[in-house]
């Protein structure tokens, strides 16, 4: 399975690369504006934290599944604010992974994701992130690969009869550490309900996004917006790289954009930076997103 060789490399790039030639016109991208739950600080009740994404500017929110939260609680801030679920995000995914060598919590992670791809139908959402797997000195990379496959492959009749997608994220998880790769994992399970959650900070420790958005092109569903500062990183380490406001790290925006356009993407932009609980807060992180989609 690992690596390409030089046959499958050139079947691969045929089929992910958003090819200069091959590029049909761009289209100036039309993307919805959403925030993660997690970024609304504070201990606002569901529906007062709705109303102040409403108020700065948000279409959409992003939440975790399995959760605390009661649905119908969920259903009616819905239908007081205007606000949509942009999409899921599987909560248990780091702690109950598909690629555990344990074949029990690997069960308690498939139950965990069902319950999320049926949370996301239930809320009118289409898309449900997953980390699929985690590499470490335990668990093999292709293992990693083998397991997770196998597990993503028992929640896809679901997946379809709900019409949700299953979105892939790039994370730090030392497992799919390359656009190719990562095109090449989606594509094996010859599915429409296997996608991309594409993250656009998490690249910019180790690559460019702009070149996975060129090759990942249609396979992505949704788009996670943050910086990262490569500086920060240095002086300060990995993590704090993060650290930095939504403009002011290294993510080149424009670059970004414009390969977004390339490969036609329109949808769902959530944002993963801290808004703080103010509607204040909210709006200068709705007004730093607008300044991106601007490019």
């Amino acid at each position: 399975m690992f690596p390409f060789d030089r046959r499958e490399f050139l079947a691969a790039a045929g089929a992910t690369f958003a090819l200069p030639w091959s590029h049909p016109p761009a289209v100036k991208r039309k993307l919805r504006k959403a925030c993660m739950f997690g970024m609304v600080e504070g201990d606002a009740s569901v529906l007062d934290k709705f109303a102040l994404l409403r108020d700065a500017g948000f279409e959409g929110v992003e939440l975790d599944s399995p959760s605390k939260l009661d649905l119908d609680e969920v259903i009616a801030a819905m239908s007081k604010t205007g606000i949509e679920v942009a999409g899921m995000v599987d909560s248990v995914h780091w702690s109950q992974t598909l690629s555990d060598p344990d074949p029990d919590v690997r069960a308690k992670g498939v139950a965990a994701l069902e319950t999320a791809l049926r949370d996301a139908k239930a809320l009118g959402a289409t898309s449900v992130l997953l980390v699929p797997a985690v590499v470490n000195a335990k668990v093999s990379y292709a293992d990693a690969w083998t397991r997770s496959s196998a597990e993503i492959r028992k929640v896809l009749p679901l997946a379809a009869e709900l019409g949700v997608h299953v979105s892939i994220e790039n994370v730090w998880n030392q497992f799919l550490l390359s656009p190719l790769e990562a095109a090449r994992y989606v594509d094996q399970f010859e599915s429409p309900f296997v996608g991309w959650h594409m993250d656009v900070g998490n690249v910019v420790n180790y690559g460019w996004p702009d070149q996975w958005i060129a090759i990942l092109g249609k396979r992505i569903r949704r788009l996670h917006i943050k910086d990262y500062s490569r500086k920060k990183r240095d002086d300060l380490g990995l993590w704090k790289g993060f650290d930095v406001e939504l403009t002011k790290g290294d993510d080149d925006w424009p670059a970004v954009m414009k390969a977004l356009d390339e490969v036609g993407f329109s949808g769902w932009a959530i944002a993963e930076q801290p808004g703080g609980d103010s509607v204040e807060g909210l709006k200068k992180l709705s007004r730093e997103m607008d300044q991106i989609f601007a490019n």
